[in-house]
């Protein structure tokens, strides 16, 4: 029984305010009752910026309170955590399961809220004001820097989270301008996409295509390098979720994506997270609004791929 009860605290009954099922475009798809999972999220709004560890019946395992306005973060492989923060300290942090401090650098610009670490060991950085990438080794020595392209003035929207291609350019979002960008090493634009809204996250797939969170458009589209759409997830597609700014994207080992749903402005409402089939069957939804406000972005941490480093 007190599985159960578990089980249910962690979807806040089981189904979002009680329904028994979801709509998925022109099918009906049950709602996944279980197993839990273990879930990093990252809190942003008008709750604390912190970062949770929740274990599969829901509760609090760790939490870690971020030293300025932080909305990104990685899991490393050894179960360390990086993220990006702007304020006092503006720069990137390593933590370890203790919340301590193991590895940073500090940036000179007013913000960065995009970072990844890369399979060589250094780090990027998503730098605004001015917008830039900028590799960075260990021992805080900066590698390579990458001008990127916005028509954002305000260092706050002008880039999201970066990702560096197999081809070494880096892929931006640029959530103000609502465009995803791939950029060469000289600071040449390779492709972009248009025409979105707060994008966050962009993730480049091995066929070439791209996957984009389109923030308030409330949808997930898959782009081919034609700039053609072979794939979307929207607010149509289910209801229930009250899809209102999709933030965050993590490709799981089945191939299905598991999506944050950044509540901004719809606190209480709708889903913090959700794991979407390729047929969008939603077979997993999480919410539990006492516990917290809105979320940006979102980690599986009983999935392998959360700590692959691709790049």
């Amino acid at each position: 029984m007190s599985e159960l009860l578990n089980r249910r605290r962690l979807l806040q009954g089981a189904a979002l305010a009680g329904a028994s099922s979801l709509a998925t475009g022109a099918r009906s798809a049950s709602l996944q009752k279980g197993p839990g999972r273990r879930l990093l999220v990252a809190e942003y709004g008008k709750g604390p910026n912190r970062l949770l560890e929740l274990g599969p019946d829901g509760a609090i395992v760790r939490e870690h309170r971020f030293p300025g306005v932080s909305v990104i973060f990685q899991v490393l492989p050894n179960g360390n955590v990086l993220y990006a923060c702007g304020g006092q300290p503006t720069g990137v942090r390593e933590i370890d399961r203790t919340g301590a401090v193991v590895w940073s650098y500090d940036s000179k610009c007013p913000q960065v809220l995009g970072c990844r670490r890369l399979k060589n060991g250094n780090t990027l950085l998503a730098e605004q004001g001015p917008c830039r990438s900028v590799e960075v080794n260990r021992a805080g020595e900066i590698v390579q820097v990458v001008p990127l392209t916005t028509t954002e003035a305000g260092y706050h929207l002008q880039v999201r989270n970066i990702h560096k291609t197999a081809n070494g350019n880096i892929l931006a979002a640029h959530e103000g301008e609502g465009a995803v960008r791939e950029v060469r090493p000289d600071g040449g634009i390779a492709w972009e996409y248009k025409g979105v809204e707060n994008a966050n996250d962009a993730l480049r797939l091995p066929n070439g295509n791209t996957y984009i969170s389109c923030g308030t458009q409330k949808r997930v589209i898959e782009v081919t390098p034609e700039g053609r759409i072979a794939w979307e997830f929207g607010a149509a597609d289910a209801p229930e979720l009250n899809l209102t700014w999709v933030s965050s994207l993590q490709i799981l080992k089945n191939g299905n994506l598991l999506v944050g749903n950044f509540l901004r402005g719809q606190e209480g409402k709708g889903a913090h997270a959700f794991e979407v089939t390729r047929d969008k069957k939603v077979v997993w939804a999480w919410t539990d609004h006492s516990l917290i406000r809105s979320l940006t972005t979102a980690r599986d941490l009983d999935d392998p791929n959360v700590a692959l480093l691709t790049e």
